[in-house]
Formats: structure tokens, sequence, C-alpha cells
């Protein structure tokens, strides 16, 4: 496994970059292959690991982990999940108030 530093990551596209430790070609990063629980997100400067996978556009890093935060549960990342519901859950508490 390779260690690098987010570079940059977009949470609305879902991707971003990673700067290996090593130094040489930046690599794109997919949310989809974040290892956490919940929302799946990085920082620009977090220090992850990963494993390398060429791709028909160049190097992809899969199998990512943020170094030193618990991959099964932060207080941003649940933040974030309750974020998308609240407006549901309020919805439905005034509809019942309004019954």
């Amino acid at each position: 496994m390779a260690t690098g530093k987010v570079k940059w990551f977009n949470n609305a596209k879902g991707y971003g970059f990673i700067r290996p430790d090593t130094g040489g070609e930046d690599l794109f990063v997919h949310y989809s292959y974040i290892c956490m629980d919940g929302y799946r997100s990085l920082k620009a400067g977090q220090q992850v690991t990963y494993d390398e996978r060429e791709a028909p556009k160049g190097l992809h890093a899969v199998n990512i982990n943020v170094i030193g935060i618990d991959q099964t549960s932060t207080s941003e990342q649940e933040t974030h999940a309750d974020d998308s519901v609240g407006a549901t859950e309020l919805h439905h508490t005034i509809h019942a108030e309004a019954v």
C-alpha cells in the first residue's frame, strides 16, 4: 500500500486527486473507492493509504483509507448523513402536527 496526501476533493462531484508521497503523477480518486461507512469524502491535506490501479486515462487510487481516522464513524460523516435526511424528518414532523 502506498501513502500520499489529498491534493483536492470535490464533494459535489465525488472525485479529486491524491499526490503520492514518493512523487510522480497525481492519482485520480473517486468517492466509491474511499473505504469508510456513511458519507465518503476527503479533505485537502489529509494523509491517506491506497492501492494504485492503471486505467485508460492514467493512474487511479483505490482502497483509500484516511490515516488516523476511524473508518466506521466520525462526527463529520454523521453530520453530513444527518443533514441529508433532516429536511425530510422536519417535513414529516410538521405534517404530523398539522393533522
